[in-house]
C-alpha cells in the first residue's frame, strides 16, 4: 500500500462534552498509512471517548474526524467496512456460539471470511464450538479480537486490547497486530500500559483530562526516559546526600531511598558507588509514574 500518503486518520479539534462531566476538548492528531500509532493515557482520560466519536459512535459536540480522507460520520457506514474497531468492553448474544457469532458479524462484509475466520480462531487459540455465555473474560476478549481483525481491515482500532489476555496471549497477539501491519494496515492502539505501546508504536498522543498533554516519536519518549531506582542501605541519610541533577520524587524511609532518575545513568552509578547499599532494583518506572512529571511541567 501507500502512494498517496493520506492520512488514514485526521483528528481536528475534536470536542464532546456529555453534560456537565468532561469529555474531550480540542483533541487533534493523525495517524499516517501503515503506521502503528499509539494513544495512551490514564483510565478514564478521554481515549475511549475520542475513539467513539472518531468512528461516530457518539456525535461530536464541535471539531470534526476523517477516515480514508472522508468524513467519518457523513461516510460512517461506508468507512466501517474497511475498519476492525475493538471496543474496551466487549458485549455478546451469550446463547450463540462463537462461530455463530463470527460468522454473523462477517456477513456484513461483502467477503467470504471463513478462511480468515479459522486461521485467527487458531491463532488465537479460540474454541469456535463453544457458547459465549461459558467463556471466560480473556476467551471474550479474543473474540472480540477475531471479529476485529476477519475481515482483514485498512485501519484497525484497539481500546485497551490487552486486558484479560494472558502474557503469552498478548504476544501472539502482538506478532498478529505487527502481521497486519505488514500487510499495510494501519493501527490505532490506545492502552494505559506504556511497555504495550513502546513495543509497537512509533509515535504516541499522549491525552489527560480530555486534552492531549504530549505527541512524540517513541524513540524521543524513551530517550527521555525514567529509571525507577529502590535502593536499601546501612545507615539512615538526609535526602542531601542525593542531590544530584534528574532526581526527582526522592523519598527515604526506614532505610530504604526510591526516586526517579532521568539523565546520564553513569552519573547516579558513581553516585551509588560512594554508599553501602544492601540491595539494588532498578526498574521501568509505570505510565502514572512517568505522567506525574508531564502533568508538572504542565502545570
Amino acid at each position: 500500500m501507500g502512494g498517496c500518503g493520506v492520512n488514514v486518520i485526521e483528528i481536528k479539534n475534536l470536542t464532546k462534552y456529555y453534560g456537565k462531566s468532561r469529555g474531550i476538548t480540542d483533541v487533534s492528531f493523525n495517524v499516517e498509512e501503515g503506521e502503528i500509532f499509539g494513544f495512551i493515557g490514564p483510565n478514564g482520560a478521554g481515549k475511549s471517548t475520542t475513539i467513539r466519536t472518531l468512528l461516530s459512535l457518539l456525535y461530536p459536540t464541535s471539531g470534526s474526524a476523517t477516515i480514508f480522507g472522508k468524513d467519518s460520520i457523513k461516510y460512517a457506514p461506508e468507512i466501517a467496512r474497511d475498519v476492525g474497531y475493538l471496543p474496551s468492553e466487549v458485549f455478546y448474544y451469550d446463547k450463540m456460539k462463537v462461530g455463530e457469532l463470527l460468522n454473523y458479524a462477517a456477513s456484513f462484509y461483502k467477503k467470504d471470511c471463513s478462511k480468515r475466520i479459522k486461521e485467527l480462531a487458531g491463532i488465537m487459540e479460540l474454541d469456535l464450538s463453544k457458547r459465549i455465555d461459558d467463556l471466560s473474560f480473556g476467551n471474550k476478549k479474543k473474540v472480540g479480537i477475531v471479529q476485529g481483525l476477519l475481515h482483514e481491515p485498512r485501519l484497525i482500532i484497539l481500546d485497551e486490547p490487552t486486558s484479560g489476555l494472558d502474557p503469552l496471549m498478548q504476544q501472539k497477539f502482538f506478532d498478529l497486530l505487527l502481521e497486519e501491519n505488514r500487510k499495510g494496515a494501519a493501527i490505532l492502539l490506545s492502552s494505559h500500559i506504556l511497555s504495550e505501546v513502546q513495543r509497537l508504536c512509533s509515535r504516541v498522543a499522549i491525552i489527560k483530562d480530555g486534552k492531549i498533554i504530549r505527541l512524540e516519536k517513541i524513540r524521543d519518549l524513551t530517550e527521555n526516559n525514567y529509571k525507577k531506582f529502590k535502593i536499601e542501605i546501612k545507615e539512615e541519610m538526609s535526602k542531601d546526600r542525593f542531590a544530584l541533577e534528574g532526581i526527582n520524587n526522592l523519598e527515604i524511609k526506614d532505610g530504604k531511598v526510591s526516586f526517579l532518575f532521568k539523565g546520564n545513568i553513569n552519573h547516579i552509578i558513581k553516585k551509588l558507588a560512594e554508599l553501602e547499599i544492601n540491595n539494588l532494583w532498578i526498574e521501568e518506572p509505570s505510565l502514572e509514574e512517568i505522567f506525574i512529571h508531564y502533568y508538572e511541567k504542565e502545570a
